[in-house]
């Protein structure tokens, strides 16, 4: 706490018993107050669009430099404020902690937005975000809205300072207990709320909600379009040299504008360097690599471009659910290192030949793959109603 800290404890010991001391004693903690209240200095945090609010009201046009809002510090020992302004996942939170830890006392924290505050729109189905920060640090004052504008903040940090100023050795700073109230539907309590006032009585019954009166939307005529331009070769070409090579290889049933593959595993890696290197097709950038969860089987999805001729192709290629590997093509593409790495963290498939086969946005002891549709974890997810 500092120089003014260590004044402001032992000060009133040695004035209180004097005559008139206590008085003196509250007009210098007064001024103490008042000078904290005014000099906060924020921690840069930011982490979703709540930031570019935050930003704003730090710019010229708001200027939270005249509520004494100064200097945001790059360091968790030089602040004594964090703004929590986004969404703040699992993997996030530990480190949230941590910088918490890491300020000196007295200490304060806003949650800017409905992110910071329950969760935002990723309540519902989410398997990462924290349904609201003070479930991880003790927060001060809320800021509602998604997401608010400069002035809600400015409002927030006027509020904040009016705790600041009530605050002396009658009314000591402390530490907030953390949120550990258990998850709820909402929108299903809304919902049975909605339902028992039906039945009540009228006298003590909920109004009914206002009909919603909009403005017709305006109709504009349809812009007639013209046929896209095709990019390098067609899709009959490409299919062509790619069965002079790999005759087993069959085409979806689906036609769309991208030629899209159904290979086997056996010619998984064989197809996708010889599309790399073949001097007519030139299938020089990886895309993507992602999967999807049919339930029976996983199907690993390829997406190639030709950086030189502009054309495209879609790979497919199942996997069994029971032993899910498929080989690497991280070899091939150096792009592949990263994509792999989040279809494992996310559907648990593995990657035989990747050199670096490790978790990407969930933390090591996450349980289980949130993309898989078999999963499940009440502890973190609320399934939406409907």
């Amino acid at each position: 706490m500092g120089m003014i800290g260590i004044a402001t404890r032992t000060i009133p010991k040695i004035l209180d018993p004097l005559p008139g001391g206590a008085r003196m004693v509250d007009a210098i903690e007064f001024l103490v107050a008042w000078a904290r209240a005014n000099s906060l200095w924020p921690l840069i945090y930011g982490t979703a669009c709540c930031a570019m609010e935050m930003m704003s009201t730090g710019s010229s046009r708001h200027d939270w430099a005249r509520f004494g809002v100064e200097v945001a510090r790059a360091t968790p020992r030089q602040a004594d404020l964090i703004v929590l302004a986004g969404t703040i996942t699992e993997k996030m939170g530990k480190r949230l902690v941590t910088l918490y830890e890491q300020m000196p006392g007295p200490k304060y924290v806003m949650a800017m937005g409905s992110c910071a505050i329950s969760g935002g729109p990723f309540y519902y189905d989410s398997y990462s975000v924290v349904k609201g920060g003070d479930r991880l640090v003790p927060v001060d004052i809320y800021i509602p809205g998604c997401p608010p504008r400069p002035e809600a903040l400015l409002y927030g940090i006027m509020e904040l300072q009016k705790k600041i100023r009530t605050e002396g050795r009658r009314n000591p700073w402390k530490i907030k207990e953390l949120n550990r109230s258990p998850f709820i539907d909402p929108l299903l309590e809304a919902k049975k709320t909605w339902e028992m006032s039906k039945d009540a009585p009228a006298a003590h019954a909920l109004p009914e909600p206002p009909v919603s009166r909009r403005r017709e939307a305006e109709h504009f005529p349809e812009v007639a379009r013209g046929p896209a331009r095709q990019q390098g070769l067609d899709n009959t070409t490409i299919l062509h040299h790619v069965r002079q090579h790999f005759p087993a290889i069959t085409q979806t049933e689906a036609a769309g504008p991208i030629l899209d593959l159904v290979v086997a595993q056996s010619d998984y890696v064989a197809l996708v360097g010889f599309l790399k290197q073949s001097a007519s097709l030139a299938m020089d950038f990886l895309l993507q690599v992602t999967a999807v969860d049919r339930m029976d089987r996983f199907e690993v999805l390829v997406h190639l471009l030709s950086s030189v001729h502009g054309h495209k192709i879609f790979l497919r290629c199942a996997v069994d659910r029971q032993r899910p590997e498929i080989p690497s093509i991280a070899h091939l593409y150096g792009g592949a290192l990263w994509h792999e790495r989040e279809v494992f963290d996310l559907f648990g498939i593995r990657f035989p030949g990747h050199p670096d086969l490790r978790r990407l946005f969930l933390e090591d002891d996450f349980p289980g793959h949130p993309l898989r549709k078999d999963f499940h974890d009440p502890d973190r997810v609320v399934r939406r109603p409907y």
